[in-house]
């Protein structure tokens, strides 16, 4: 597999074609079998009609003498053969673009994970989804026509030759307007398909953007009556890309236009340059010109979409550039989170974030992680400035639990292994038992394998946080980040979690860092500081405050004091 610091899309592909190049070399014999089959087919066919014709014309005699057997023969040969062709093209022409998009996606994925999070996290869900989806999709018809010019090809010089036996004129003829065919194709995929398939690929991003929002706020949509307002935006939303289709297949059309008048063309051709030919061989050249051109119609037909693979490939350049600006992976960190105005933090000490909504607690955390774009200068780990580190090395030393919490479709357990891919069903079930989601989970009689839906419906608004916190719990990290891990929680069940998390943090030995507007979970906390503001560089402000929470064993009172 290509590394990850390849900075050009089309790299990537030539790695998976050359990796993929057994099945394409089938794919492109099986598309010359094809070929050949397809014009001989129909050639010989023609002759074979037309002098059996003759043949009964001139009386019994002739008739009986006339061999029939091999030609039928031959045509049933060249017929299983395309047939049979036509098979082994399919199969490993689109064998080989799903192995080699199967390849591509991680790779892809990776690199919008790993790119500036100025860049990756902006990124809608919609647009994201277009990307990694439908413009994947879009490079699979590069590995499918690659079979294309062979096939063209072989059907291009089969048909030459028929014609050549009417005739070298006749053949010349031919060859010119298949060539000429050829370049009213090109040119009209140069000046519409190509435009045109570039509009499909952008406004199909914009429109799965503006459709995954619009689905996320179904709810509150119904609750105000808007659902109509919603289907009209949508279906503006939808215009340019319904015209950009539209547009697309109106060039389709032009090309299917322009080789129908270079078919007539060549059957007007071989018909006057092999007058006073043998009107079997006449028949046969006619309809091998015939064949010649229809075959040519895969490589016009990969002309029309020459326009989407372009876009999507220039799209997706843009994921595997931006993960190139991230610095190299560095060596692992000191356990030391250093907050500017507040003393470094080591493992087992705990400090609570406090301030009014909006102030920047949140963006102070995500900021440390690259969730967010880091200020210079604001805060440092392991004695690194974070705006000097790769996004993985600083993420490395953080377990979170986001306010929010995303619930992927899949089970319990795919959920929980989102932080630890090698979690044991014991890790997974004392995870949730310190959450104080485990009996929930319990209840529904399918344990680890309960099902939950996207964005965790079914679930309330505190049991995604509990999930979102025993998915924490099982990511082995020096710190644990917290942003309202009671918020929506009874006075009882935060109660039960701040114990269960106290105990936790004695055995694993952990750092804190919380977010609360509460005071009980503060009160795990020995220190705490209170978030004012971001100055005008964006760095945040904060005051020190002391804290009245327990201490945790082995923490030096002098290291941590404000």
């Amino acid at each position: 597999m290509p590394s990850l610091s390849v900075t050009d899309i089309h790299t990537l592909i030539r790695a998976q074609e050359k990796a993929e190049r057994p099945r394409l070399l089938a794919a492109a014999l099986c598309a010359v079998v094809v070929s050949v089959g397809a014009v001989v087919l129909l050639g010989l066919s023609g002759w074979f009609l037309t002098a059996s014709a003759i043949a009964g014309m001139g009386g019994v005699l002739v008739a009986k003498a006339f061999n029939y057997m091999i030609p039928s023969a031959m045509i049933r040969l060249t017929a299983i053969l395309r047939t049979a062709g036509r098979y082994g093209e399919r199969v490993t022409s689109h064998d080989a673009a799903l192995y080699a998009l199967a390849a591509l996606r991680p790779q892809l994925f990776s690199a919008l994970s790993r790119a500036p999070v100025a860049h990756s996290l902006t990124l809608s869900s919609g647009e994201a989804s277009a990307r990694l989806m439908q413009d994947v999709d879009a490079i699979q018809n590069r590995f499918v026509r690659l079979s294309a010019p062979w096939g063209a090809g072989a059907a291009t010089l089969t048909g030459l030759i028929l014609c050549a036996i009417a005739g070298w004129t006749t053949a010349a003829v031919v060859a010119a307007c298949i060539a000429g065919g050829m370049v009213c194709a090109a040119l009209i995929g140069h000046r519409l398909s190509r435009p045109a398939g570039q509009q499909v690929q952008a406004t199909a991003g914009r429109l799965k953007d503006e459709l995954s929002s619009l689905m996320a706020a179904a709810p509150e949509l119904r609750a105000y009556g808007m659902t109509q307002w919603a289907q009209q935006r949508l279906t503006e939303q939808a215009a340019p890309y319904d015209a950009a289709h539209y547009k697309l297949a109106t060039s389709g059309a032009w090309i299917m236009a322009s080789q129908g008048l270079f078919t007539a063309l060549a059957v007007a051709g071989v018909f006057f340059t092999a007058v006073g030919g043998h009107p079997a061989l006449t028949a046969m050249a006619i309809l091998g010109a015939v064949a010649a051109i229809d075959a040519s119609g895969t490589l016009m037909t990969a002309i029309r979409q020459n326009g989407a693979v372009a876009g999507a490939t220039g799209r997706l350049n843009q994921l595997i550039g931006k993960a190139a600006e991230v610095p190299p992976p560095t060596a692992p960190l000191a356990p030391r989170v250093s907050i500017t105005g507040l003393p470094p933090l080591s493992t087992r000490a705990r400090l609570g974030l406090v301030g009014r909504s909006g102030a920047g607690k949140t963006t102070l955390v995500e900021r440390l992680m690259h969730l967010r774009t880091p200020v210079r200068g604001e805060a440092c780990l392991g004695g690194v400035d974070v705006a000097d580190l790769p996004p993985s090395a600083a993420r490395a030393l953080f377990s979170y639990a986001p306010q929010h919490p995303q619930v992927l479709s899949g089970t319990v357990a795919d959920n929980l292994r989102l932080a630890a891919p090698k979690a044991t069903e014991d890790e997974m079930w004392a995870a949730l038992e310190d959450a104080c989601i485990a009996d929930r989970i319990r209840a529904s009689g399918l344990g680890l394998k309960m099902p939950l839906q996207e964005n965790g419906m079914g679930l309330s608004g505190g049991e995604r946080r509990r999930l979102g916190l025993a998915r924490a719990y099982l990511r082995h990290a020096s710190f644990m980040v917290l942003d309202e891990p009671t918020e929506g929680l009874d006075a009882d069940t935060e109660a039960e979690v701040l114990r269960r998390l106290e105990r936790r943090l004695s055995l694993s030995g952990q750092g804190l860092i919380l977010i609360s507007h509460r005071r009980a979970p503060l009160a795990l906390c020995q220190n705490t500081a209170e978030i004012t503001g971001m100055d005008a560089s964006g760095r945040v402000l904060l005051n020190p405050l002391l804290s009245h929470g327990p201490r945790p064993p082995n923490t030096s009172s002098q290291s941590m004091a404000f």
